[in-house]
């Protein structure tokens, strides 16, 4: 599989399963307090805050899990459309279209949930601006982080020309390389959505704190997950740059010459204990798919290596700018 598959990969696992969560949690969230709910929901505030329109409890129930259906339909359809184009749809958009109405849809259930609670009837619920307020501005910052980390995932830099890394007078060559993990981006998923739904819940009303202090570490685990999950390395002429995650931070840096000296290796989940960020025997080793590895010694005589694809010629240009150091 190579790089540019297995990003893509992720990125159609990950987005599936966003789109699945977010459903079956609009789906459930009314059902599971039937017993604390009037038989019509109220569904839209005035101005002052008082509830002005009402929805039958299935509709309630129904209609924001149809709106959703129909707008990953959408995003589907779009970018299915624009595969054909040079780097697809927008960078970032499938992302940000679904992370901001995903989380819009959910806060808005909840909030209507929670203010239809334990009444009798509809117009005795509560007011739900604050409750809206809290929900557009976690959208917007979701939306707005995976618009940034959809266009630096599409920030690509040309391979170094020729098959020897002989570095003509005055010029610079740059190797980039990403890694990603399906397996990973999947637990981040899961652990993600069942934060998202015991945040949901607590939001609602239908739990109490604990579900609240159970979000937490559920999503400290998704990002945690999720920043081990893929990796790029970049050779300039400055050194080796790892940069961790869709956002690519966190991030480690080796100036040239911090480095004594990068070769290749073949390693398997195995050989350094495990997936993800794994210190063995063998040193430091970001570890996303068994294979061939660029591994590097450091000044110290330390190892770390990564698993990215194309890493012998990453090795080539960083021996040689390591030459060009010491030279100098």
């Amino acid at each position: 599989m190579t790089d540019r598959t297995g990003r893509r990969s992720a990125a159609v696992w990950g987005a599936g399963g966003w789109v699945v969560g977010v459903l079956g949690v609009l789906v459930a969230l009314p059902p599971a307090a039937r017993d604390r709910l009037p038989d019509r929901l109220a569904t839209h505030w005035d101005a002052s805050g008082g509830p002005d329109s009402s929805m039958p409890f299935w509709a309630a129930t129904f209609v924001p899990a149809l709106i959703w259906v129909a707008m990953a339909a959408v995003v589907v359809l779009v970018q299915w459309r624009a595969r054909g184009s040079a780097g697809g749809a927008a960078p970032g958009w499938v992302g940000a279209t679904l992370g901001f109405g995903g989380v819009t849809l959910l806060g808005a259930q909840a909030s209507i949930v929670r203010a239809n609670l334990d009444n009798a009837d509809w117009r005795e619920a509560g007011s739900v601006t604050g409750w809206v307020v809290a929900t557009l501005a976690a959208a917007v910052a979701v939306g707005a982080t995976a618009l940034w980390a959809g266009h630096r995932s599409r920030v690509t830099v040309p391979p170094p020309a020729g098959p020897t890394m002989e570095i003509p007078e005055g010029q610079r060559f740059v190797w980039l390389s990403r890694a990603s993990s399906p397996w990973l981006h999947g637990m981040a998923a899961v652990t993600g959505i069942v934060s998202v739904a015991a945040s949901v819940t607590a939001v609602g009303g239908l739990t109490g704190t604990e579900a609240a202090l159970l979000a937490g570490p559920l999503a400290l685990a998704t990002v945690v997950v999720l920043a081990c999950a893929s990796v790029q390395a970049r050779v300039s002429e400055k050194g080796l740059d790892v940069a961790f995650g869709p956002l690519g931070w966190p991030a480690r840096r080796w100036a040239a010459d911090g480095i004594a000296s990068a070769r290749v290796e073949t390693r398997t989940a195995a050989q350094v204990g495990g997936w993800g960020y794994r210190l063995s025997g063998l040193g430091t080793t970001v570890m996303l798919r068994s294979g061939e590895c660029l591994v590097i010694r450091t000044a110290q005589g330390k190892d770390f290596a990564v698993s990215v694809d194309d890493a012998e010629r990453g090795a080539a240009l960083l021996n040689s700018l390591i030459g060009q150091h010491s030279r100098g």
